[in-house]
């Protein structure tokens, strides 16, 4: 009897086995058909063979592995900086007693990982750590609360590697994995984002006057066919000079002295605040050197703000001269108010001085961006050598963690076979066509493939008249005039010219549409050097407002009048006024596109540090020909709500597809029998979330129209963030720069083991070390073989009209870039305040403030279906 009921037992649990089993692999396969997250289809077989090398390094580790994952929290809140200095003594006290001897590893925020099961369980262990006597000379106590998380089993991870195991890269595991390369390094050095920096770089490369130039190195393990691999590369990022503070503000400010009786005006105190918000600082009026973190500036100077001491009020001034016997030299200057808020410290700015070490998060004025470039700019063979150096600088062969998790890393870079894509030709008027030479093209003696007249069009002078002579104008206008009729444009002699100051555009605007009763071409503006307020002023007037397309120029290229000036600039005109510069005569071979194709660029881009609420900008292009060459334009806006991550996912995506749609019909007269969609602004850790929400919005699109139209979508994400570099192992295969020539294609090896993706270099390397795109392929429902996808990016990359060089990305791509530059340049010199926009308490409010930035900064309905942000 006892023997049946342990039959029927097993019996009852093998059926219960098998239900789960089928349920299980019923929700991957529902998940799957649901998601279209598609396998390779296979491996890329056009072009000529190439040998590279990618700053990939083999890691190895030992399957039977187990990591075990372990949850902790701080109390009271740690400071950031000083996490990892908490957790590593917090490891060392408890070293025998909870770690067994073993070597554990924290990720910087709430993980830590060990290579043996500590004796905590689900519920939380509670160790108090004091943590020593610092710079600022204070001993501090934190209570660290420890608790069980997960198992990691590192066979699943070399199971999924080589293709025996089943679903996606199990992403904890690559993430302990990281945890533990890099920190080891964390420990010793300034860690910013996922790069690692050595300290004492100060003055070596200065970026200006507050910023310098720090070398490090960047890491990151990754899953690759057959292996995992741990990529490295050179990175370069802005720190602050460790300097006083009063320099600090003289120099942003640009003050060229400094007297006793100085105050701020209050838009250098904006500025300010933007500078030295959440800035670490030491004070020097007292013996110990503390750390403080900036959280705002006072209102009132010094001499002014008060406070009880003693029952009786006191100046700032007057306590420093009691306290510290310090006579304030600048007792006008407001001080910095100290975090926490509610404690009210304030410190005078003359007596604290910024910490080395801490990277610069706002964004870069133009002139640090050159200087940087300039800087970081290196040629292939010496990027190559600068990340074995860092391979060097990480000492990985003598890191005690990675002996702990047995994981070995291999010296030398991967070697990768490549493919070298045949150029397309580029085709012109009267079907001239020149076959593209590594990315490079001459135009002369072609004609635009569909020149645009230009009947009416003014001319606008913004810098003054003995600066801008009137005869260099004429000489200049007679210039593009020539050179436009050689490229198939007539263009008239300019019929208005006057020259004008940044107050009078709106009356200038006003008094062109009269004199021309609303038939304006063009507008071309002459400005000065610094014409970062008249531009962004120029575009919303006349374009935004009143749909007419302009053209500036810096004076300094008025003359001499250069030929390739010129050409640059009528390139930009002739698509701005709905001509076609060159198609890329494969793209109407592909069989793809013997039905009619309709190619989407779509852009997210969220605000940039230090812009507060301010809402992301997306942008939607959309081809409007068979050739993919021309596009209409579809903007929309996010409201952020103050969140530092914002969704990759564009909202109103139906909306705006459904949109273009629309105009594709109206210009073409057929609706697209096929979807081309290229994603950009979408990292890693998004692509599936991002697919499958948008890919529903662009089929909601399509059966909004028609009931059963349903054309077939392939869905594309285009990322050049990333930190991959080919180099070639001949340079005889190199292109005059020494990079890897335009057209080079990576399918294999350093890509994913389950994922559809390549790297694609498709431009000729001007300075530096070229960057290749990488594409991942989410969703294929036109079945494209890869050569023919590659092709098609490839193409893609000779239409960009504003040169004739093929580019990084795809047009398409570049296009939606450029369309969320010009709506956020709008948005920074128009009606948002962020300041405003944080106190809107509801829903209702904020989507209100919305609604009123999109009208405010989208382009006009008359001038959407032209590319005006070329």
């Amino acid at each position: 009897r006892r023997k049946k009921l342990v039959v029927s037992f097993k019996l009852s649990y093998y059926n219960e086995y098998k239900s789960y089993l089928r349920f299980t692999m019923a929700t991957l396969m529902e998940r799957n058909e649901n998601s279209k997250a598609i396998a390779r289809p296979g491996f890329g077989q056009a072009g000529r063979d190439i040998n590279l090398t990618t700053n990939f390094f083999r890691l190895k580790y030992k399957s039977t592995v187990t990591v075990y994952q372990y949850d902790i929290e701080i109390e009271p809140d740690c400071p950031k900086y000083l996490r990892r200095k908490l957790i590593h003594e917090f490891s060392q006290k408890n070293k025998a007693n909870l770690f067994k001897n073993g070597l554990p590893v924290y990720d910087g925020n709430k993980n830590i990982y060990s290579s043996i099961k500590l004796p905590v369980g689900n519920e939380p262990s509670s160790i108090e750590v004091v943590l020593p006597e610092g710079s600022d000379n204070r001993e501090r106590k934190f209570v660290i609360k420890i608790k069980y998380a997960a198992t990691i089993d590192l066979s699943c991870l070399d199971q999924v590697l080589n293709g025996k195991g089943y679903g996606d890269v199990p992403q904890e595991a690559i993430v302990a994995i990281d945890v533990v390369i890099r920190h080891f390094p964390s420990l010793r050095y300034v860690v910013a984002g996922r790069s690692i920096y050595p300290p004492g770089q100060g003055g070596q490369h200065s970026l200006g006057s507050v910023l310098e130039l720090w070398k490090g190195a960047y890491t990151s393990a990754r899953a690759a066919q057959g292996s995992l691999m741990l990529n490295i590369d050179e990175s370069h990022t802005a720190f602050y000079h460790a300097q006083p503070v009063m320099d600090f503000m003289a120099k942003t400010l640009k003050w060229r002295e400094m007297r006793s009786d100085v105050s701020l005006r209050d838009s250098d105190k904006v500025m300010m605040k933007k500078h030295l918000k959440m800035l670490k600082v030491t004070v020097r009026h007292q013996n110990q050197r503390r750390v403080y973190r900036v959280l705002d500036l006072t209102d009132k100077p010094a001499s002014k703000l008060s406070f009880d001491v003693d029952g009786r009020q006191m100046s700032v001034t007057q306590y420093f001269q009691k306290q510290y016997g310090y006579q304030l030299r600048y007792p006008n200057l407001p001080c910095l108010w100290m975090s926490p808020k509610e404690k009210r410290t304030y410190i005078p700015m003359e007596v604290c001085d910024i910490v080395e070490g801490q990277r610069c998060v706002r964004k870069l004025t133009s002139d640090e961006v050159r200087t940087m470039i300039r800087a970081t700019a290196k040629k292939p063979h010496l990027r190559k050598q600068g990340i074995d150096e860092q391979f060097k600088f990480l000492n990985l062969d003598q890191d005690p963690y990675l002996k702990q998790f047995n994981i070995n890393v291999e010296r030398q870079q991967v070697s990768v076979r490549g493919k070298v894509l045949p150029a397309p030709s580029v085709g012109y008027a009267q079907q001239q066509s020149v076959q593209a030479q590594n990315g490079v093209w001459d135009s002369r003696g072609k004609r635009f493939f569909n020149p645009a007249p230009i009947k009416n069009w003014a001319v606008l002078m913004f810098p003054p008249q003995n600066v801008c002579r009137s005869n260099d104008v004429k000489a200049f206008c007679d210039a593009l005039i020539k050179f436009g009729s050689q490229s198939g444009m007539q263009i008239s002699q300019p019929s208005f010219v006057k020259y004008l100051r940044e107050h009078e555009i709106e009356n200038v605007c006003r008094e062109i549409l009269q004199k021309s009763n609303g038939q304006v071409d063009l507008v071309y503006c002459i400005l000065p050097r610094d014409s970062g307020r008249v531009y962004p002023m120029i575009k919303k007037v006349f374009e935004n407002q009143n749909a007419v397309a302009t053209q500036c120029m810096e004076m300094r290229n008025l003359k001499p009048v250069k030929p390739q000036t010129i050409g640059n600039i009528l390139q930009k005109i002739n698509t701005k006024v709905g001509g076609t510069n060159n198609i890329a005569v494969d793209i109407t071979s592909i069989p793809l596109f013997k039905q009619p194709v309709i190619v989407f660029g779509a852009d997210n881009a969220p605000p940039a540090q230090g812009e507060g609420n301010k809402p992301a900008v997306a942008a939607l292009v959309a081809s409007m020909d068979k050739f993919a060459c021309k596009y209409a334009t579809n903007i929309s806006v996010q409201d952020t709500d103050g969140r530092r991550m914002h969704s990759p996912i564009i909202e109103a995506l139906q909306e705006m597809v459904k949109q273009m749609l629309i105009q594709f019909y109206q210009r073409v007269k057929t609706k697209p029998q096929r979807i081309i969609f290229y994603r950009d602004g979408v990292s890693e850790g998004q692509h599936y979330h991002v697919m499958l929400h948008e890919v529903a919005a662009i089929q909601k699109a399509c059966a909004s129209l028609e009931k059963d139209y349903c054309p077939p979508i392939t869905f594309i994400i285009a990322q050049k963030r990333h930190h991959t570099r080919l180099f070639v192992q001949n340079q005889r295969d190199g292109d005059r720069s020494g990079n890897v020539p335009a057209g080079t294609v990576v399918d294999n090896t350093i890509t994913s083991p389950h994922l559809y993706d390549f790297y694609l270099n498709s431009h000729a390397g001007i300075q530096g070390t070229n960057k290749p795109a990488k594409y991942t392929v989410l969703r294929d429902d036109n079945r494209m073989p890869p050569d023919m996808l590659y092709r098609l990016t490839y193409a893609l990359c000779h239409v960009y009209a504003r040169c004739t060089r093929s580019v990084s990305n795809p047009a398409p791509t570049y296009y939606a870039k450029l369309a969320t530059e010009r709506a956020r340049a709008h948005l920074n010199s128009g009606m948002w305040d962020s300041e405003n926009s944080s106190s809107a308490s509801s829903e209702a409010e904020r989507q209100h403030n919305v609604n009123e930035i999109l009208r405010d900064i989208s382009p006009n309905d008359k001038i959407k279906h032209k590319m005006y942000w070329i």
